[in-house]
């Protein structure tokens, strides 16, 4: 067996033992961290790849995911039609919204802040919040990043829509 092919082997081992660690192992660790090669790093034209239909219907405006293989953080583009408002929801995970197109303002808890391109609004864990697009004409869009993958791979990620959920 080549150098190449034993570095292989050790990274492959290495990384299966990481998968099977245990409360018992968390005194082990490695010397380095291995690089694992992940299925792929880009998620080309992500609106072209089409809205979430069941997702986009249950929050009651267009959202599309960013189909990348992070797991502690996801990444999805939102939008609100003119004059559209979201249901007052909460979660706990926490949301960074960055505002691209578009004026509008979010509800978080008893407060209210006005957003406009450019601007990013942070949504704490557990906070019920809301937003609305104030224009009558022009659509809004945002990124919002979650750390959502990160608390479903510890089974407590959670959601409480008003109206649905209570």
């Amino acid at each position: 067996m080549s150098k190449l092919e034993t570095a292989t082997e050790v990274k492959k081992s290495i990384h299966a033992e990481q998968k099977q660690f245990s409360s018992k192992d968390f005194h082990q660790t490695f010397a380095r961290p291995t690089y694992v090669k992940p299925s792929h790093v880009i998620h080309k034209n992500v609106e072209n790849a089409g809205v979430h239909n069941q997702f986009s219907e249950e929050r009651k405006h267009p959202v599309f995911f960013v189909d990348l293989p992070s797991k502690s953080v996801s990444m999805t583009i939102g939008g609100l039609l003119p004059g559209q408002k979201t249901h007052l929801h909460r979660h706990t995970y926490e949301t960074v919204l960055y505002v691209i197109e578009g004026k509008g303002w979010s509800r978080v808890e008893d407060e209210i802040v006005e957003w406009e391109a450019g601007d990013a609004v942070y949504i704490p864990s557990w906070a019920w919040h809301q937003h609305q697009n104030t224009s009558e004409t022009e659509n809004a869009k945002y990124i919002a990043c979650e750390n959502a993958p990160q608390l479903q791979n510890l089974g407590v990620a959670l959601r409480e829509e008003e109206g649905r959920d209570f």
